[in-house]
């Protein structure tokens, strides 16, 4: 029923930048967080970084934290994570996820919808 849609994922090198963007193609809720999530080989899938609906709070983890940036632009139904000084460990799948409600945790289980994720290799 509800559709997120990732893109701008691709193969960097160590150093460089990419931002990643994430659509809601319906917009079910009044009220929702968005989060990002990173899954690398071998490992599960773990909390990056996350908004709140207003977008005026934001909440990293400690390995995106100084690096990354995440933002939303609710008039597009579209969330952002702007990579910056990519680092061969950052690589994996990123995916964006919706929980209902003002604002979102770092629990996975918490989060009501998942895109379908998208590939980001950094190269050392």
């Amino acid at each position: 029923q509800v559709q997120l849609v990732e893109s701008g994922g691709g193969l960097v090198q160590a150093g460089g930048s990419l931002r990643l963007s994430c659509a809601i193609s319906r917009r079910t809720f009044s009220t929702y967080a968005m989060g990002w999530f990173r899954q690398a080989p071998g490992k599960e899938r773990e909390f990056v970084a996350a908004i709140n609906w207003s977008g005026g709070n934001t909440y990293y983890a400690d390995s995106a934290k100084g690096r990354f940036t995440v933002s939303r632009d609710n008039a597009k139904n579209t969330v952002y994570l702007q990579m910056n000084t990519l680092k061969p460990e950052d690589t994996a799948v990123y995916y964006c996820a919706v929980q209902r409600g003002e604002w979102g945790t770092v629990r996975r289980s918490d989060y009501d919808y998942w895109g379908q994720g998208t590939q980001v290799t950094v190269s050392s």
